[in-house]
């Protein structure tokens, strides 16, 4: 198992696990459209694509943001100011992952949001997004990842509106909106 995981650095432990545990079931990867999320639930998840796959399915300022944790200059993103009703979806998968109604102005240069689509209190295991820790900058931040297909969307902090006290600072970048239907 440990010659497995040194085989396949970059991937996460999560991904790890799974391509290890399911094998030569599908060719060595997880089914394009089905895969084990957190808790053992099961979620949709998009097909793995390659590097130069997401390339030509994404502009280069989509790719540097959403696959390999870039970020937008503060205050150039679409959706900063933006106040139609609507969702906000992952341009990577077209996951639902913010709601207008739960955006704010932050005054931080990225779109904010005080929750997740889909939580229900303090729970997440509804939304379409996943926490995880972030030391790139070397002290420890959140980042807030598509549950569906790993893009990178931004980080939370404990510095956001109540009731939550959280602010989900967003790249415009790696959401695509969709007004609602009148």
């Amino acid at each position: 198992m440990a010659r497995f995981f040194r085989a396949v650095p970059g991937l996460p432990f999560r991904e790890v696990l799974l391509r290890a545990v399911w094998g030569r079931a599908n060719n060595g990867g997880l089914s394009p459209k089905v895969g084990t999320g957190d808790a053992g639930s099961l979620t949709k998840r998009e097909p793995f694509l390659s590097k130069s796959e997401w390339q030509k399915k994404l502009t280069p300022e989509q790719f540097h943001v959403t696959r390999e944790k870039g970020t937008e200059p503060p205050f150039s993103g679409t959706y900063l100011n933006n106040k139609e009703a609507g969702m906000y979806h992952c341009v990577c998968c077209d996951s639902p992952l913010f709601s207008s109604e739960k955006k704010y102005c932050s005054g931080t240069g990225w779109p904010s949001f005080s929750e997740a689509h889909g939580t229900s209190g303090s729970d997440e295991s509804d939304t379409g997004i996943l926490r995880r820790v972030d030391t790139s900058l070397g002290t420890a931040r959140t980042e807030v990842v598509c549950k569906q297909c790993e893009a990178h969307l931004g980080h939370v902090f404990p510095d956001g509106p109540g009731p939550t006290g959280q602010r989900f600072c967003i790249n415009s970048v790696a959401l695509k909106f969709k007004p609602r239907k009148r």
